[in-house]
Protein backbone atom coordinates (compact mmCIF):
# COMPACT_ATOMS: atom_id res chain seq x y z
CA UNK A 1 0.00 0.00 0.00
CA UNK A 2 1.38 3.39 -0.99
CA UNK A 3 0.43 6.76 0.45
CA UNK A 4 -1.79 7.29 -2.63
CA UNK A 5 -3.85 4.28 -1.54
CA UNK A 6 -4.57 5.52 1.98
CA UNK A 7 -8.30 6.16 2.42
CA UNK A 8 -8.15 9.97 2.72
CA UNK A 9 -5.70 10.48 -0.17
CA UNK A 10 -7.64 8.02 -2.33
CA UNK A 11 -10.88 9.93 -1.67
CA UNK A 12 -9.27 13.27 -2.55
CA UNK A 13 -7.76 11.84 -5.76
CA UNK A 14 -11.08 10.29 -6.83
CA UNK A 15 -13.00 13.48 -6.03
CA UNK A 16 -10.35 15.47 -7.90
CA UNK A 17 -10.81 13.20 -10.93
CA UNK A 18 -14.60 13.57 -10.78
CA UNK A 19 -14.24 17.34 -10.38
CA UNK A 20 -12.06 17.49 -13.50
CA UNK A 21 -14.40 15.25 -15.49
CA UNK A 22 -17.33 17.47 -14.48
CA UNK A 23 -15.43 20.64 -15.42
CA UNK A 24 -14.31 19.17 -18.75
CA UNK A 25 -17.92 18.41 -19.70
CA UNK A 26 -19.20 21.77 -18.36
CA UNK A 27 -16.49 23.64 -20.29
CA UNK A 28 -17.72 22.06 -23.51
CA UNK A 29 -21.29 23.16 -22.71
CA UNK A 30 -20.28 26.66 -21.56
CA UNK A 31 -17.08 27.52 -23.46
CA UNK A 32 -17.10 31.20 -22.49
CA UNK A 33 -17.77 30.74 -18.75
CA UNK A 34 -14.99 30.91 -16.23
CA UNK A 35 -15.18 27.78 -14.11
CA UNK A 36 -12.92 26.37 -11.42
CA UNK A 37 -12.97 23.63 -8.85
CA UNK A 38 -11.52 22.57 -5.54
CA UNK A 39 -11.53 18.99 -4.22
CA UNK A 40 -11.47 17.68 -0.65
CA UNK A 41 -12.20 14.31 0.98
CA UNK A 42 -15.97 14.91 1.16
CA UNK A 43 -16.41 16.01 -2.46
CA UNK A 44 -15.59 19.13 -4.41
CA UNK A 45 -16.65 22.69 -5.14
CA UNK A 46 -17.49 24.04 -8.58
CA UNK A 47 -16.93 27.80 -8.75
CA UNK A 48 -18.80 29.64 -11.47
CA UNK A 49 -22.30 30.46 -12.59
CA UNK A 50 -23.87 27.13 -13.58
CA UNK A 51 -27.51 26.10 -13.09
CA UNK A 52 -27.75 23.55 -10.25
CA UNK A 53 -29.84 21.09 -12.28
CA UNK A 54 -27.34 21.24 -15.14
CA UNK A 55 -24.44 20.66 -12.72
CA UNK A 56 -26.32 17.72 -11.20
CA UNK A 57 -26.80 16.13 -14.64
CA UNK A 58 -23.25 16.91 -15.73
CA UNK A 59 -21.64 15.49 -12.58
CA UNK A 60 -23.75 12.31 -12.95
CA UNK A 61 -22.67 12.06 -16.60
CA UNK A 62 -19.03 12.62 -15.62
CA UNK A 63 -19.23 9.85 -13.03
CA UNK A 64 -20.91 7.51 -15.51
CA UNK A 65 -18.24 8.19 -18.15
CA UNK A 66 -15.40 7.67 -15.65
CA UNK A 67 -16.99 4.38 -14.56
CA UNK A 68 -17.21 3.41 -18.26
CA UNK A 69 -13.43 3.84 -18.56
CA UNK A 70 -13.01 7.40 -19.90
CA UNK A 71 -10.04 8.04 -17.58
CA UNK A 72 -8.72 10.98 -19.63
CA UNK A 73 -11.68 13.07 -18.39
CA UNK A 74 -9.88 13.20 -15.02
CA UNK A 75 -7.08 15.30 -16.56
CA UNK A 76 -7.79 19.03 -16.89
CA UNK A 77 -5.56 21.63 -18.59
CA UNK A 78 -6.39 24.29 -15.97
CA UNK A 79 -5.43 22.14 -12.98
CA UNK A 80 -3.21 23.71 -10.34
CA UNK A 81 -0.90 20.69 -10.64
CA UNK A 82 0.12 21.96 -14.09
CA UNK A 83 0.94 25.44 -12.78
CA UNK A 84 2.70 24.11 -9.70
CA UNK A 85 4.85 21.74 -11.74
CA UNK A 86 5.98 24.37 -14.27
CA UNK A 87 6.46 27.00 -11.55
CA UNK A 88 8.50 24.66 -9.36
CA UNK A 89 10.80 23.60 -12.21
CA UNK A 90 11.22 27.20 -13.44
CA UNK A 91 11.89 28.48 -9.92
CA UNK A 92 14.39 25.71 -9.18
CA UNK A 93 16.27 26.41 -12.41
CA UNK A 94 16.28 30.16 -11.69
CA UNK A 95 17.71 29.49 -8.25
CA UNK A 96 20.36 27.19 -9.76
CA UNK A 97 21.21 29.85 -12.36
CA UNK A 98 21.85 32.39 -9.60
CA UNK A 99 23.69 30.00 -7.27
CA UNK A 100 27.06 31.39 -6.30
CA UNK A 101 26.38 34.90 -7.60
CA UNK A 102 27.53 37.22 -4.83
CA UNK A 103 27.08 40.75 -6.10
CA UNK A 104 24.24 42.49 -7.87
CA UNK A 105 26.50 42.73 -10.90
CA UNK A 106 27.06 38.94 -10.92
CA UNK A 107 23.31 38.42 -10.72
CA UNK A 108 22.63 40.94 -13.49
CA UNK A 109 25.22 39.30 -15.74
CA UNK A 110 23.49 35.97 -15.25
CA UNK A 111 20.06 37.35 -16.13
CA UNK A 112 20.10 36.04 -19.75
CA UNK A 113 21.05 32.58 -18.44
CA UNK A 114 18.32 32.68 -15.77
CA UNK A 115 15.68 33.77 -18.30
CA UNK A 116 16.73 30.92 -20.61
CA UNK A 117 16.61 28.41 -17.76
CA UNK A 118 13.18 29.62 -16.65
CA UNK A 119 11.82 29.34 -20.21
CA UNK A 120 13.27 25.84 -20.47
CA UNK A 121 11.65 24.96 -17.14
CA UNK A 122 8.26 26.21 -18.29
CA UNK A 123 8.52 24.19 -21.51
CA UNK A 124 9.61 21.01 -19.70
CA UNK A 125 6.92 21.47 -17.05
CA UNK A 126 4.04 21.55 -19.54
CA UNK A 127 3.93 17.80 -20.28
CA UNK A 128 4.89 16.87 -16.71
CA UNK A 129 1.83 18.54 -15.12
CA UNK A 130 -0.73 16.28 -16.83
CA UNK A 131 1.49 13.27 -16.12
CA UNK A 132 1.52 14.15 -12.41
CA UNK A 133 -2.25 14.60 -12.51
CA UNK A 134 -2.65 11.15 -14.04
CA UNK A 135 -0.29 9.39 -11.65
CA UNK A 136 -0.50 11.36 -8.41
CA UNK A 137 -3.08 14.10 -7.88
CA UNK A 138 -6.18 12.62 -9.57
CA UNK A 139 -7.72 9.22 -10.16
CA UNK A 140 -9.78 8.43 -13.22
CA UNK A 141 -11.23 5.38 -11.46
CA UNK A 142 -14.07 6.41 -9.11
CA UNK A 143 -13.95 3.01 -7.33
CA UNK A 144 -17.58 3.12 -6.19
CA UNK A 145 -17.76 6.86 -5.54
CA UNK A 146 -21.33 8.20 -5.60
CA UNK A 147 -22.73 11.73 -5.66
CA UNK A 148 -24.79 12.19 -2.49
CA UNK A 149 -26.00 15.75 -3.04
CA UNK A 150 -25.25 19.12 -4.61
CA UNK A 151 -25.77 22.39 -2.76
CA UNK A 152 -25.78 25.82 -4.44
CA UNK A 153 -24.05 28.60 -2.51
CA UNK A 154 -24.39 32.26 -3.47
CA UNK A 155 -22.55 35.31 -2.12
CA UNK A 156 -23.96 38.37 -3.86
CA UNK A 157 -22.88 37.92 -7.49
CA UNK A 158 -20.54 35.02 -6.69
CA UNK A 159 -21.87 31.52 -7.31
CA UNK A 160 -20.51 28.12 -6.37
CA UNK A 161 -21.78 24.62 -5.67
CA UNK A 162 -20.70 22.02 -3.15
CA UNK A 163 -20.82 18.51 -4.57
CA UNK A 164 -20.93 15.94 -1.76
CA UNK A 165 -19.64 12.45 -2.52
CA UNK A 166 -19.62 9.17 -0.62
CA UNK A 167 -18.09 5.76 -1.07
CA UNK A 168 -20.84 3.49 -2.35
CA UNK A 169 -19.02 0.25 -1.65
Amino acid sequence: MTILDTPIISRIRRNHGLEHATLNILSAKYPTRRLAGYSFPGGFFVLGDVPTDDLRQTAAQALERLNAGERRLAIHPGCGTNYLTSGFIAGLLAWMGLAGAKSKRDKLERLPLVISLVMFGLIVGQPLGPLLQQRVTTSGDPQGLVIADIFPIRFGGFSLHRVVTQDGN
